[in-house]
């Protein structure tokens, strides 16, 4: 049981908070740099990467949405855009709801066939990893990641 005064075994509340950020920096980093060194052997700008990686957690999206969930401008979306159709890993289609819109859709077979295998080794020692947590502790690291990625994403979209 922690002390009353919400230290844990003599280390200070400060001392436990610095060390979180500090893990969270290195993290953060990290995953920039895994980020780069995936987009360079997948071929394509880190950007571009980060734009494919939020289609596929949202689904379709038109230009405006993907640029307003990047916090990049219209004009450079556009541009992201090209490149990933160029490259094959998008599409734009009509939205079949509203046939003026033109959204964007991931070729989810072309992301399968180069994309994932660039981030197996991870997603595989992020399953090592979880092996070693219960139930309840892996839904309180995923609600904590949830909460972790609100705050990111409002920082990227201005929206706080």
């Amino acid at each position: 049981m922690a002390p009353v005064d919400g230290t844990a075994g003599g280390t200070g509340r400060s001392e436990l908070l610095a060390s979180f950020i500090d893990a969270a920096r290195r993290s953060g980093s990290l995953m920039q740099l895994l980020s780069q060194a995936a987009a360079d052997r997948i071929g394509i700008n880190a950007t571009d990467l980060n734009c494919l990686n939020i289609l596929s957690f949202s689904g379709p999206m038109t230009a405006g949405q993907l640029a307003q969930a990047t916090g990049l401008t219209t004009a450079s979306i556009t541009g992201v855009i090209d490149r990933l159709e160029q490259a094959g890993y998008a599409q734009r289609e009509r939205d079949a709801r509203d046939r003026r819109r033109v959204v964007v859709r991931l070729i989810v077979s072309a992301v399968h066939r180069d994309v994932a295998p660039a981030f197996a080794p991870v997603v595989a020692a992020w399953h090592d990893i979880a092996k070693s947590y219960t139930d309840d502790e892996l839904a309180l690291i995923a609600s904590f990641q949830r909460r972790v990625e609100a705050a990111l994403r409002d920082q990227v979209t201005g929206t706080r």
